[in-house]
């Protein structure tokens, strides 16, 4: 870097005023304007930007003003392109390295932000050579080795910058997402192979002279500290080096296994590098020995494949023996870092080690046992650590899961501490209970994701020794149940004190816990591992919970506990899965079991137990939300299976609630019909949120309605007869709108809750037969109901979204059910009716203008949107209406909801197309339909409007969503083919007018829309992690043809920024690409090119793992689409 001139001096005193004002002044105003010229002075991109930051590092006048110059300076080298040329970035590189030397004692923040600088500016250039023969930026040990050899403030900076540079290499940064994730692939791969064994064997020296002087050392001085921390770093950023690409997802880190390069065996073969962290962690404070840990988790997780089996045997004898060490003097595990990752090592040791193998390790039985010890304590510790424990659960049920496929002989010994650590989780549990109740503590029971997350791992343990798990179970569910029975029956009885309200508390969580357990157990039988006996264990069990659930059922009316019925539906979900369904077998003793107990002889009395639960909670919680979803959900599950489906349609309750699942909508009369009282949550009074159960409620109807209703009408009419009068009732309440009379609150609940009931329904009925029946019910009596329902509250989502919802549902040709006979005119009237709600909300929402808040724009107007491009989308991909014949007989309906289509997507910020999800996938599927089968509409479209249309789809060719990628691809190809053949005709016969055509206009105006495209298909196919090749490929070539000349200039441009000995290779590939590929769009010629593409492809990927010389910062990749 050059020294700056002095007329930047003023300049850079104003720079470190605002610095000071940002982090030290009182008024937020003062502070946001500091912040606001600093954001600007960051963006800039020139010599002057480079030269102030020189400046305020070399003025040093305050500590912010040195962080802001290195931030600073690091984006200006993040930048994509690079303005900067490779001696500049070089020059800084010097510059920082030269200012961390001289000044070892600046504040942490200030180094951090250089050492980032230094590390980010060395992975950007680590290609850039200065000539073959040298690297730019590739001395990184010489480098820094002069700072190790330096004092112990030197030594920690030198370290630290090993440490940054390694975590560099590793993540993908913002600078990286905007570029090619194969380029930054290839810089970490090369790293990896040429630097960062050298680093990890420099730590580990580092490390071993640490613990040599580890008496003489003072961990409560800074610098020492700071040494130690930053050198543990280093180690930890090279074991957890993403080797082989796979970005490991860290919330599943269990299953990671650590890929080491097979040049590292020596190090893991040496058994003194995993002493060494087994020693520090002996060694350290608690403040350090967490990353120690954190190591050895990371070395318990080398892939096997480095090792032969004797070698492994060894490796994992060391690990086994270290863990034992650490058991026997567990004073270190007191600290929750360095429990926590102790938890993960054992995990460790399970995830990557067969059963077979640990038991081999000679001090396997000792080691299983403190194992255990510590397993069992920790659980009976259950508010120490408690996101720890997850680790221990896994790693018995890990270890349980193996013994089937176990074959070695040594005694694995798990039936002798399985039961010690199911008794610690259940006897933890049930003694929390009145802790929390007690000590006003956070409850467990109400994190009902953990709760299930261990339950599922609890199954599995309990299931080894299962008579012990039984019998404990049933000895403490029955001392807890009794004791509930009693306190209940003396509170009904004797309106009793307060202190048998907490005990009543305190039973029904400790209750709430073993129903979920019991269910847990129940779920954790497996076929190929289960006898008789375990059966009628389950049998057992199942049979308390039954009892149980009569009695508190019984008390419902004056109240019940809603963490106990959660559990409840959660114990009928596994009884459900493993005891009632197609695979069971109805001859086993658990069956018997429920015969001589309950009295239930066979499956059908079983599917009345869960009806009449079903029932009881629509009844009682339909105002929990929670416990309705999780109800319906049951039933819907009930109603999926095909043989439990044909015995509960024979059951009186399921007759039932068919013949009575929804109460009259009135509004005048204060008493409703019967009905309502079993299924509140379908009635008018509930509010809007609770009424989003019911389109899963009549979804399961629908289903149970399907299985004898064949082609009865008569039954269908008997059973649509409480919704016909319901809609009835909203069809008059809404003739009334104009009126004074006007009732909008009922008619507008009754609206929703029949919209939301009518879709569960639609998707129910997936038989050509039954959905006839639907469709001719609701064709014509009540579209206009719901399509002047839309007219009335086009403003309130609501309403509205139910609606488009249903009417989406309706167009959908699910299963094929939408064949009409040749003589039906039903489907072009449902794609009117379709037409129809489209225009009203279209032409509705519109009007309303973009006074809607930020925050709001996608519930009040984009949702509605996406549902309407769906709605369309299914409309015209059904292939159930000829669409020829609405223009051939002067019918609009396809027009209008097509320029509805077009006006919609004109009123949305091009931004938001990709920001909301649901949105895009909606448009773009909507999008490629149009192309595929509409590009006449298309084609007459004002060249604005296509300019946006083609300005979306290469927004959506780089988008990270792949379905969103692949279907502009297919959208693209569809358009540019339309356009090739169209001016090949044109060609041809010389007489094809094409003024009016869109597509042509924006290519002769505006061709630089195609030819970036071009560029960006191109680009990322050359040189981005391309998933979708072949479908980048389908739109390439008619690109090609349609734009040959500026191909030709691309490709000259691309040839010219490589190295000149590349350039010859380069020339060669393009021609090989176009080899044998004729001007034309037939299938033969274009299944040529995609194979010249893949060949293409494969040379330039290996092209860029070798040197790249450059003189300024740019790559070919950089400067196509700039």
């Amino acid at each position: 870097m050059q020294f700056a001139a002095s007329g930047f001096t003023m300049e850079v005193v104003k720079l470190e005023l605002l610095c000071k004002q940002l982090h030290e002044a009182n008024d937020g105003v003062q502070r946001q304007e500091a912040e606001k010229a600093l954001v600007e002075f960051q963006s800039g991109r020139g010599a002057a930007t480079l030269s102030q930051c020189q400046l305020l590092l070399d003025r040093a006048q305050s500590s912010y003003s040195q962080y802001l110059a290195a931030t600073t300076l690091t984006k200006l080298v993040s930048r994509n392109p690079c303005t900067l040329s490779l001696q500049q970035r070089i020059d800084i590189r010097n510059y920082v390295l030269n200012y961390l030397a001289t000044r070892p004692k600046l504040v942490h923040y200030v180094t951090q932000g250089l050492v980032v600088l230094f590390g980010r500016i060395t992975k950007l250039g680590w290609f850039d050579g200065l000539d073959k023969e040298k690297w730019a930026f590739r001395n990184v040990v010489g480098d820094v080795s002069q700072f190790l050899q330096g004092s112990v403030d030197h030594c920690v900076i030198g370290v630290q910058l090993l440490a940054q540079l390694t975590a560099e290499m590793n993540q993908i940064s913002e600078s990286d997402a905007n570029k090619s994730l194969t380029k930054h692939r290839k810089i970490a791969s090369s790293f990896r192979d040429t630097q960062l064994y050298d680093i990890f064997q420099l730590s580990c020296t580092l490390l071993r002279t640490a613990l040599e002087n580890s008496k003489t050392l003072n961990f409560s001085d800074e610098s020492q500290h700071g040494l130690m921390t930053h050198l543990l770093r280093l180690a930890l950023n090279c074991l957890t080096f993403d080797f082989i690409g796979t970005s490991v997802d860290e919330s599943s880190d269990d299953l990671g296994t650590v890929q080491i390069p097979t040049a590292w065996r020596p190090a893991f073969l040496d058994f003194s590098t995993v002493q060494l962290f087994f020693d520090l962690y002996a060694s350290l404070p608690a403040s350090l020995s967490p990353v120690t840990l954190s190591c050895l988790v990371q070395i318990a997780s080398v892939r096997r494949t480095l090792f032969s089996n004797e070698e492994r045997a060894k490796f994992l004898s060391q690990l086994v023996n270290g863990v034992r060490n650490i058991l026997q003097n567990p004073q270190g595990l007191s600290d929750p870092s360095n429990y926590h990752e102790f938890c993960r090592l054992l995990l460790r040791l399970k995830s990557n080690y067969q059963l077979g193998e640990l038991v081999t390790v000679e001090h396997y039985p000792d080691a299983i046992q403190l194992i255990a010890k510590f397993t069992v304590e920790s659980l009976n510790m259950w508010q120490f650590a408690p996101n720890s424990v997850h680790y221990l659960l896994s790693l018995w049920q890990r270890m349980v899961g193996s013994v089937p496929y176990m074959k070695a002989t040594e005694p694995h010994l798990l039936e002798t501490y399985t039961p010690e650590v199911v008794r610690a989780y259940v006897s933890s549990r049930l003694e929390s209970v009145g802790v929390v109740l007690r000590e006003g503590l956070d409850d467990p029971l109400d994190d009902v994701t953990v709760i299930q997350q261990q339950l599922d791992q609890l199954s599995t343990i309990g299931r080894c020794e299962y008579a012990k798990t039984c019998a404990l179970l049933v000895q403490l569910f029955e001392q807890t149940a009794q004791r509930y029975q009693e306190l209940i029956s003396t509170r009904m009885n004797s309106r009793s004190q307060q202190h048998s309200m907490e005990e009543i508390a305190i039973l029904e969580g400790q209750l709430t816990w073993l129903v979920y357990m019991i269910g847990s157990a129940i779920g954790g039988r497996v076929s190929f591992n289960t006898s008789d006996d375990h059966d009628a264990m389950d049998g057992e069990l199942v049979c308390r919970i039954l009892q149980l659930m009569n009695l508190t059922d019984t008390y419902l009316p004056q109240g019940g506990c809603e963490r106990r019925e959660l559990a409840t539906i959660s114990f009928f979900e596994q009884f459900r899965k493993i005891y009632v369904g197609d695979q069971v077998h109805k001859t086993s003793k658990f069956y018997r079991r429920l015969s001589e107990i309950l009295g239930l002889n066979d499956e059908s009395m079983v599917l009345a137990v869960f009806v009449r639960k079903i029932i009881t909670n629509l009844k009682y919680w339909g105002h929990c939300e929670q416990i309705l979803t999780r109800t319906l959900t049951l039933l819907s599950d009930l109603s999926i299976s095909y043989n439990s489906v044909r015995k509960l349609v024979k059951l009186e309750e399921v007759q039932f609630m068919l013949n009575n699942h929804t109460r009259e909508f009135r509004v005048l009369k204060q008493s409703g019909p019967q009905n309502s009282e079993h299924f509140p949550f379908l009635g008018v009074g509930v509010s809007v949120q609770e009424m989003r159960s019911r389109t899963l409620f009549y979804t399961s109807l629908g289903r149970l309605l399907m299985v004898e209703l064949g082609e009865d009408e008569e039954k269908f009419t008997q059973f649509m007869i409480p919704i016909t009068s319901a809609f009835d009732s909203v069809g008059r309440l809404l003739a009334q709108a104009e009126t004074p009379m006007f009732q909008a609150e009922e008619a507008k609940k009754g609206l929703i809750g029949l919209a939301r009931d009518l879709r569960g329904l639609a998707y129910a009925f997936n038989t050509k037969t039954s959905y006839m029946m639907l469709f001719d019910w609701i064709y014509p009596t009540y579209t206009g109901v719901l399509v002047r329902g839309v007219e009335i509250w086009s403003h309130d989502p609501q309403v509205t979204t139910p609606v488009l919802k249903l009417f989406a549902e309706l167009v959908q040709n699910r299963s094929q059910r939408l064949q009409f006979d040749v003589s039906s005119p039903n489907g072009i009237l449902l794609f009117r009716e379709a037409s129809k709600v489209i225009c009203t909300y279209g032409s509705r929402i519109l009007a309303q203008g973009d006074n809607i808040p930020k925050d709001q724009i996608y519930p009040m107007r984009l949702k509605g949107i996406s549902i309407c491009f769906s709605m369309l989308k299914a409309a015209l991909c059904g292939n159930y209406v000829n669409f020829g014949v609405f223009r051939l007989y002067g019918d609009d309906a396809l027009d209008s909801a097509l320029h509805t289509f077009v006006k919609l997507l004109l009123s949305i910020p091009q931004s938001d197309l990709l920001v909301y999800p649901k949105l895009s996938q909606t448009y773009y599927v909507l999008l490629e339909c149009l192309a595929q089968d509409h590009m006449n509409f298309l084609s007459t479209l004002e060249p604005s409007v296509f300019l946006y249309v083609l300005s979306s789809i290469s927004e959506g060719l780089s988008a990270i969503d792949t379905m969103v990628c692949t279907g502009c691809c297919a959208t693209l190809d569809h358009i540019v083919t339309y356009l090739f053949k169209t001016l090949h005709q044109k060609s041809k016969k010389g007489t094809v007018d094409l003024e009016t055509d869109a597509l042509v206009k924006v290519m002769k105006h505006q061709p630089s829309i195609l030819q970036q495209m071009l560029a960006t298909v191109l680009n990322i196919i050359m040189f981005e992690d391309c998933r979708n090749q072949w479908s980048m490929s389908r739109p390439l070539l008619p690109l090609i043809l349609l734009n040959n000349e500026y191909f030709g200039q691309l490709r000259q441009q691309i040839i010219s920024q490589q190295a000149p000995d590349k350039q010859g290779a380069m020339a060669q590939w393009f021609d090989s690409l176009m080899e044998g590929i004729e001007p034309n769009l037939l299938t033969k010629n274009r299944d040529k090119f995609t194979q010249n593409l893949s060949v293409f492809r494969r040379d330039i990927n290996d092209s860029l793992k070798g040197p790249v010389t450059s003189s300024g910062g740019g790559s070919g990749s950089e400067m196509m689409t700039s």
